[in-house]
């Protein structure tokens, strides 16, 4: 593949943006600076550096956020920053998108990519892809919520109840949910209809992949073939 159309498919700009990129002598394969927007190289498992930042060819790209709070995931934000800031522009340019959200003041392990068929398995809700949640509560936690979150509760405008994949209580004032849908606030509301509330909402894990423990707040990175067979739960 030709230097310049491999770093346009990378997200690096337009083919006129990534020649001049090029001609500029920003970037380095192999340890050497290549000028020849038409050097061709095999792309696959292609390690390139741009402007001292190495980067490996991905065809299609998987990564973990761990999202802070007081951010959203829109593009069109209305009180607080975008979750796509957190991101470097060459991602934003091959149009990653956010599997999913987390309302704002919800942290922990969000996903993105730009595979729309990855997106959709891990957001339909005929998949039940499982997400668990550290929930941080008002009032004390007790047995009957327990029992009441497993066997199911009546949220308003939904046909049917709802009913938590797995729940246990890890403190006082906290407990471990498990969740198979992406309703809005679903978590939010299915405390709430077990008359509690909220406090502190932080996602751990999805599927079989749990949030790496050293993967800071705010930080982000691309996911591994491991990972992603884990996250699918063949790990």
């Amino acid at each position: 593949m030709e230097l310049e159309r491999l770093l346009r498919s990378q997200g690096f700009g337009s083919r006129p943006d990534c020649r001049a990129l090029v001609r500029q002598g920003r970037i380095s394969i192999g340890g050497e600076v290549c000028e020849d927007p038409y050097a061709e190289f095999d792309p696959a498992g292609l390690e390139f550096i741009v402007d001292g930042v190495s980067w490996l060819y991905r065809d299609k790209v998987y990564l973990a956020l761990h999202k802070p709070g007081g951010y959203e995931c829109s593009h069109q934000v209305r009180h607080h920053p975008s979750v796509y800031e957190l991101l470097p522009k060459p991602l934003l340019t091959r149009d990653v998108q956010s599997v999913g959200r987390l309302d704002e003041d919800t942290t922990g392990l969000l996903l993105f990519s730009d595979d729309g068929q990855f997106i959709h398995t891990y957001t339909s809700p005929k998949k039940h892809v499982t997400k668990l949640y550290r929930v941080t509560t008002k009032h004390r936690v007790d047995a009957r919520q327990i029992a009441e979150l497993l066997a199911g509760v009546q949220l308003h405008d939904e046909p049917a109840p709802i009913a938590a994949a797995a729940c246990a209580q890890t403190g006082e004032y906290e407990l471990a949910l498990t969740v198979t849908e992406g309703k809005y606030h679903l978590v939010k509301r299915m405390i709430a209809a077990v008359s509690n509330r909220v406090e502190a909402l932080h996602r751990s894990a999805i599927g079989g992949l749990t949030l790496p423990a050293d993967l800071l707040i705010g930080q982000w990175r691309f996911l591994d073939a491991g990972q992603i067979s884990a996250l699918a739960g063949r790990g």
